[in-house]
């Protein structure tokens, strides 16, 4: 094809362009080679074998630094002999260009990019590498300060990120010295020294989120991430890309640039599952793909990713019925229970309370930023004496009552008079009397009655007929209850625990 003609690029002088597409790119590449050759500080040319074919006059100025006299004794050589730290290999091998690089051998630190040179079918011929400017570390001074800047402040996140997801608690964590809270350490040890998936079984508020911690913190991956996930809190639309995470785009308003799953982000390290009897049917099967085959597909994604993750589950539910119901997944129980731990309730250790209640008063103080409290004896006994539906929440919950609600460092029993039906342990009612007179006669105005009686237990009663109701509403749908309530299904399975029997009022 003949070249037509094109405007003049200069004026009072005759230029000529090719017409053809791939004449005019061989153009622009001749004249991109000259500019280089001429402008940059120093260019040179290297074949398939790595050897240097070519260096421009720029680049012969390098030569004395480099240990050379004369180019004669330069050209021919392997590269990677003869220019330490350079990169031009790795061009020719993987075919991508490195755009901007720092460069540091005897001769000094180079600013310096590289380019992949490909023949008619794109096959890597060779490598151009160019030098761009000489002491960088001079010139380029406010670039590199931000550099290192940023890099500095990446590493502080990253720092801090770590550490929030180091375990906040150990086996000695777990206070208490009854035969039962010794054979829960015990047990927690020697799952520790595993590699197998624990479930940990026990009511609500008997402290399974800090035996886990703990079991990671005594493992071998105590270094690694502990990502733990309130599967009872996470709606269930939202669990499958909570756990496997997002690929970019999956889906309309996902992250261009995807997420990762609770999987990827605890990759190394421990997963904790807490609530795992309210993991929907589907979702299941998932997971057991998961705990077998080690591996996580993101949604919106077709590519399976390898993860090394030690799983601890929880759960306040029988598992074992909800088999039998066709409510969980029986290959499931079994591959999490392959080391089942019994958290025990509160009421099965009270010879705990007293070292429980200690630092559970120390940890009140050191948040509220109060002064410590501490607990007469026969304020202990008080307490040893309650039913504790609530386990150690509960027990934590009345402590923090009782501390805020006074400026004495001693609690006595006449601070948890607030307890319904608190009883000493000889029988006799609480110090502080539950009732109280509205008139200073004693008596109460009609109606009012009911009313002079401890808010705690008046709340209580109103929780109870409120939920009661709500079941039966929902003829005993606890998703579908606690909807209806305004409240979390977390929320909801903890006054279950607290009022044992509601459900069979229903």
């Amino acid at each position: 094809m003949d070249p037509s003609p094109s405007p003049d690029l200069t004026p009072g002088r005759d230029a000529m362009l090719p017409a053809d597409t791939a004449g005019l790119l061989e153009l622009a590449a001749r004249s991109m080679f000259d500019t280089l050759a001429r402008d940059a500080m120093g260019m040179m040319v290297v074949d398939r074998a790595h050897r240097i074919v070519w260096i421009s006059e720029g680049y012969k100025n390098f030569l004395p630094a480099l240990g050379f006299d004369d180019a004669s004794q330069f050209v021919g050589r392997r590269v990677e002999e003869v220019v330490p730290n350079t990169l031009m290999a790795q061009v020719i091998e993987t075919g991508r260009p490195i755009l901007v690089d720092l460069l540091s051998n005897r001769a000094g630190t180079f600013l310096v990019s590289r380019l992949p040179l490909r023949g008619p079918q794109g096959e890597v011929l060779g490598a151009l590498g160019f030098v761009l400017l000489d002491h960088p570390e001079s010139t380029m001074q406010p670039l590199m300060t931000k550099f290192a800047r940023l890099q500095a402040e990446l590493a502080s996140a990253r720092s801090q990120l770590a550490a929030q997801r180091r375990p906040k608690y150990t086996i000695a964590s777990f206070i208490g010295a009854s035969p039962v809270a010794l054979e829960t350490k015990r047990q927690a040890r020697r799952v520790a020294a595993t590699e197998s998936t624990v479930l940990l079984l026990g009511e609500t508020g008997t402290g399974k989120e800090l035996l886990a911690q703990a079991i990671h913190s005594a493992s071998a991956r105590s270094s690694r991430p502990f990502i733990a996930v309130n599967i009872a809190a996470v709606p269930e639309s939202l669990l499958e890309a909570e756990f496997f995470g997002v690929a970019p785009g999956a889906y309309t308003g996902a992250e261009r640039k995807g997420r990762d799953g609770k999987f990827k982000l605890a990759d190394g390290g421990t997963l904790f599952l807490d609530e795992i009897g309210d993991m929907p049917l589907p979702l299941q099967s998932k997971l057991l793909r998961v705990l077998q085959e080690q591996e996580v597909e993101a949604v919106g994604s077709n590519r399976l990713e390898r993860v090394d993750v030690r799983v601890i589950a929880a759960t306040s539910r029988d598992l074992a019925a909800m088999v039998t119901e066709g409510r969980f997944r029986a290959d499931l129980y079994y591959r999490l229970a392959v080391l089942p731990i019994r958290v025990p309730p509160l009421r099965e250790r009270l010879a705990d309370i007293e070292p429980l209640a200690e630092a559970l008063l120390d940890d009140i103080a050191r948040r509220s930023g109060l002064p410590a409290r501490s607990l007469a004896p026969d304020a202990a006994d008080l307490l040893s004496a309650q039913p504790w539906p609530g386990n150690i929440r509960e027990l934590r919950n009345v402590l923090e009552q009782a501390a805020l609600m006074t400026d004495d460092l001693l609690l006595r029993p006449a601070h948890f008079a607030f307890l319904a039906g608190a009883v000493a342990p000889g029988g006799d009612p609480a110090s502080v009397p539950a009732r109280l007179s509205a008139e200073p006669g004693g008596g109460a105005p009609d109606g009012d009655a009911r009313l002079l009686r401890p808010l705690a237990e008046q709340v209580a009663e109103l929780e109870h007929a409120a939920i009661r109701a709500a079941l039966r509403s929902t003829r005993g749908n606890r998703v579908a209850a606690a909807r209806l309530l305004r409240m979390s299904r977390a929320a909801l399975y903890d006054r279950l625990a607290r009022y044992p029997g509601l459900e069979d009022d229903r």
